[in-house]
């Protein structure tokens, strides 16, 4: 069963396409229905949406599963495999769907961080957020799908998947020990490039992300402020793509799971915005969780004959996500809550 793609692309093209165009209608109705106008996000506007978007992961993996259990005992190719059972093969298929989403969802916190940062560093105010937001996931979505791509095409390599491992391990292990950095988009380079190209004028001008002055196109603080978030996001991939590699080895399951994490980093941010900074303990828990993954590619598959249970790959990521927090705002109970 490792052998093989339980979702071959070349059969299963059509549930790419199918799931995108599913997820680019939820983003317009998103953007061009629910908000057509620029305004504040509300808490329960955020906890609304939230809400939508993990009952709709979820739902996803309850179909997964049960599309498994009905298409796996017919497909020709799986019952050749000696000792094949479509039963376990839909509930591990399931598993790694969740704790791809689990691990995506956890490592988004860093994103929800650089979010607060930067929209504070442009004094954005908080009715053009989501505009700048809905496009960077939408940017986030098109650089994840050729990070996947790419990862899809490279883990076939054992060499190549020990060294995401070790690279795994050495971020993890440098989270640890780092010291925190502050965040100044002004002093990235992507920026400078983008500012010696295309002039920057200082004011907002509506939500819109270019504006004509004297006859000379300039770039508003929205885009910066999109272009510098949509860097992060690149640079998070990095880590958060592999990680699920480590978990599966089905470029479906890494893609539905990555997609649905991201798709509610938007209502993430308008929940936790003004609690991130509490978060204190997480990046330790974060940097725990990317070690692990890092193992399971290195090591401990092998130790397993090849797989480690992945039922326990999500308890062990899950009790680290639930500990890092809870710890985290115990040790930051009695302090007053920043703006």
């Amino acid at each position: 069963m490792d052998a093989i793609l339980l979702f071959p692309f070349a059969e299963y093209w059509d549930f790419y396409v199918g799931f995108t165009l599913f997820v680019l209608a939820m983003l317009a109705l998103d953007l061009g229905v629910f908000h057509r106008d620029t305004r504040d996000v509300t808490f329960k506007e955020a906890a609304t949406w939230g809400a939508v978007w993990i009952a709709l992961a979820l739902l996803f993996a309850w179909g997964l599963h049960e599309y498994a259990l009905w298409k796996f005992p017919q497909d020709a190719r799986l019952l050749a495999v000696p000792g094949f059972e479509a039963s376990s093969a839909a509930k591990q298929v399931t598993l790694e769907y969740l704790t791809g989403f689990i691990i995506e969802k956890s490592l988004a916190v860093d994103n929800v961080f650089i979010f607060v940062v930067v929209f504070s560093f442009f004094s954005i105010p908080a009715k053009y957020q989501h505009r700048v937001l809905f496009y960077g996931i939408l940017g986030a979505l098109f650089f994840r799908v050729i990070f996947i791509a790419l990862g899809a095409a490279l883990m076939k390599y054992h060499l190549v998947v020990i060294m995401f491992g070790i690279f795994l391990i050495a971020t993890g292990v440098k989270i640890f020990f780092s010291p925190e950095k502050g965040v100044d988009p002004d002093r990235n380079p992507l920026i400078k490039l983008l500012k010696r190209f295309l002039p920057v004028t200082p004011q907002l001008h509506d939500k819109r992300f270019l504006v004509t002055i004297g006859g000379v196109r300039h770039a508003t603080p929205l885009l910066v402020c999109l272009v510098f978030i949509e860097i992060s996001d690149i640079i998070f991939a990095v880590d958060s793509v592999p990680a699920i590699f480590a978990v599966t080895k089905e470029p479906f399951i890494v893609y539905t799971s990555n997609v649905f994490a991201i798709l509610g980093l938007r209502s993430l941010y308008f929940l936790l915005g003004d609690l991130v900074t509490r978060f204190r303990l997480l990046k330790y828990g974060l940097g725990l969780i990317l070690v692990f993954v890092g193992l399971k590619m290195v090591w401990l598959n092998n130790a397993f004959d090849g797989k480690f249970p992945i039922a326990w790959s999500l308890g062990i990521i899950g009790t680290i996500l639930a500990m890092s927090v809870a710890a985290s705002l115990i040790v930051t109970k009695n302090e007053p809550r920043k703006p």
